[in-house]
């Protein structure tokens, strides 16, 4: 098995391949040059998800929210401060429910803000609720 993984660029939605030990090293996209990880949640919109959650060879933890939902604007720094510690080994991203209620309705949420994390293109874990960053970080560890 190759050491390689298979990592989404989230500034032009290229697939990269980068050896598993350089994905600590800032890779750059071969297509955009920008960097693969930059600490910060990725926007996924229904035009983009299929490529970061089916393509990307790392595990990709989405936050479900909405601008309304107190409870999600009170999650959304630790949301950022997560990306920064789970970044290079997972891809954290966010959906807006608002304006993509079509991949809200395809995964079954029910109440915001929720957690899914994929891995090889399928949910393999789901956690409603707002968190604080250790049990987030617990929680994304746990399911790896």
């Amino acid at each position: 098995m190759s050491d390689a993984q298979h990592i989404v660029c989230p500034h032009c939605a290229g697939v990269n391949r980068v050896p598993a030990a350089r994905l600590t090293q800032a890779p750059k996209c071969g297509k955009c040059k920008q960097p693969l990880f930059d600490g910060k949640p990725l926007e996924l919109t229904a035009t983009n998800f299929r490529q970061h959650i089916g393509r990307s060879d790392i595990p990709v933890l989405v936050d479900f929210w909405a601008p309304w939902c107190g409870p999600c604007k009170m999650m959304a720094p630790v949301f950022e401060e997560a990306a920064m510690q789970l970044e290079p080994h997972v891809r954290v991203a966010k959906v807006n429910t608002e304006t993509e209620q079509t991949l809200a309705g395809q995964f079954g949420i029910r109440s915001i803000p929720t957690l899914a994390l994929f891995r090889g293109g399928q949910e393999v874990a789901h956690q409603a609720g707002a968190m604080d960053l250790n049990s987030l970080t617990r929680w994304v560890r746990s399911q790896l």
